[in-house]
This record gives structure tokens, sequence and C-alpha cells, in this order.
């Protein structure tokens, strides 16, 4: 792991408690295993609080991340802030506009996730929803993948997915998911109204949990050797057809 610069981190116990208090996005917490004492406490029960990711490795790791004196914790930042769906999805309907939203499963790879933010942005999505666990730390590597999409495209993080499913569901949103087990193909899907499209990890898919959730399953179809797609292939196919629905149903409205 290369060395962070002083704009990727916030290092000692201090200084990550200020951050918290001052309300700085953190993407995740490094903690040195066995690190103890009563200012400890203090920042363990505000990272608790903030439900920020956090994550107790050897003292080796953070000495790779910086030279610096660490104190035996690290907070890396996000260049961008996390928003809240709850205030986004409102927000989006008062506009008079039907939600267009992404949720990514487990996507850990900055490169796929910058990629999927580009497509989505592009697409007129407006907030991809990501959960704290097993997904990808968003850096200032995710931005420039993202072509600077980032910058505009809300990312709302969220503790507890399937309860957020459940509430874009009571809020009015069909829930698409993409999975190869699927019956459906996607091109014979209607996406118009307010949607939201579900994407999972390349190895594992959506999570089962939030499979149970989803209205309707589709799938791209595979006609070569290879069975599998990038996902950030994938989720932009999927969300371009979307898109096309949406403008025609744009075009039947105002003809």
């Amino acid at each position: 792991m290369k060395k962070k610069t002083n704009k990727d981190i916030i290092i000692g116990l201090r200084p990550i408690i200020e951050a918290i208090e001052a309300g700085k996005t953190l993407t995740k917490i490094f903690i040195k295993k066995g690190l103890r004492g009563e200012l400890f406490q203090e920042c363990f029960s505000k990272i608790r609080e903030n439900n920020i990711p956090f994550q107790y490795v050897p003292v080796e790791k953070l000495n790779r991340i910086t030279s610096a004196n660490h104190q035996g914790i690290i907070a890396l930042i996000s260049p961008v802030p996390y928003h809240d769906i709850t205030t986004i999805l409102p927000g989006i309907y008062e506009s008079g506009k039907e939600p267009f939203l992404l949720i990514l499963d487990g996507i850990t790879d900055i490169r796929n996730f910058g990629a999927i933010a580009r497509s989505a942005e592009s697409a007129g999505v407006d907030a991809i929803i990501i959960g704290t666990k097993k997904t990808v730390t968003i850096n200032f590597d995710a931005i420039k993948t993202s072509a600077g999409a980032l910058n505009y495209l809300p990312v709302c993080r969220v503790d507890n997915l399937e309860d957020t499913l459940e509430f874009l569901k009571n809020s009015g949103i069909t829930l698409f998911g993409a999975t190869e087990k699927a019956e459906e193909y996607y091109y014979d899907t209607n996406f118009s109204g307010p949607v939201a499209i579900v994407m999972g990890a390349e190895d594992s898919g959506i999570s089962p949990s939030l499979v149970e959730k989803i209205d309707c399953l589709i799938k791209i179809p595979m006609k070569g050797t290879i069975k599998s797609l990038n996902v950030s292939v994938a989720c932009g196919i999927i969300i371009y057809e979307a898109l096309k629905h949406k403008e025609k149903q744009k075009k039947t409205q105002h003809s």
C-alpha cells in the first residue's frame, strides 16, 4: 500500500474526534489491535455513534499508510460528502421528477465504482446508495476514475441496505435487481416510473436478503463462451435501458 498524502487521512485520537464532531466525512477508520485508553474509548464511542466503518489492523499496516506518529489510529477522508437518502428522496419527488436510483451491494473495486458512477451520472441517475460493510472506500482515485462524476452525483451510505430497500418500496419505488438467475431479460422490462436498480458484486451477486425484497429480477443475455460481464459494463447496459424507457415515457406524456 502506498503512503497516503495529508489530504487523504487524519491521524491521532484527538484530531479524529475533532473531525467527527466537525462533521467531516470519514470513509473508514483503521485501529491498531489492542489499542486502549480513556481517549480511545471516547473516540471509539463517536465512531460507533456515527456508524463509521472501522477495522482492527496490525500496527504494520498503519505504518505502511503513513510514517507519521499515528497513535495507533488512522481515518481515511472521503473526497465527497455522503448524503442521506431519506432527505434526498423527498426532494426528488418535490422537484417533479420520478426518482432514478442505483443501489450497489458488495462492490469493492475502486475502478469499477468510478466507472459505474460515470455512467450513472451521464444517464441522469439521482443518487447511488451503498452499504457500510463490504463496500468500496471512496477516495481520490474513485473521483478520477469517475471522470469527476462523483462531484455531482450524490452517494448515500446506509447502515442497513435491507431497511433502505424497504423504505424505498414504501416510498413508491419499484426495485429491479440484476442476476443471471432471473428469467426476464432486461430489454423486456418496463422501467417507467420511480425506479431503483440493484447491482451486486461479480463473484457473489446480490445478497439473498436483498433479493427477497426486489420486485423484479432481470438478466443480460450471454451468448458467448464467457458467461459474465464486468459489473460496470453490466450496470451501464441496464442503466441506459432504463433511461430509454424513461425518455419514451416523457415523449408519450408530451404528445
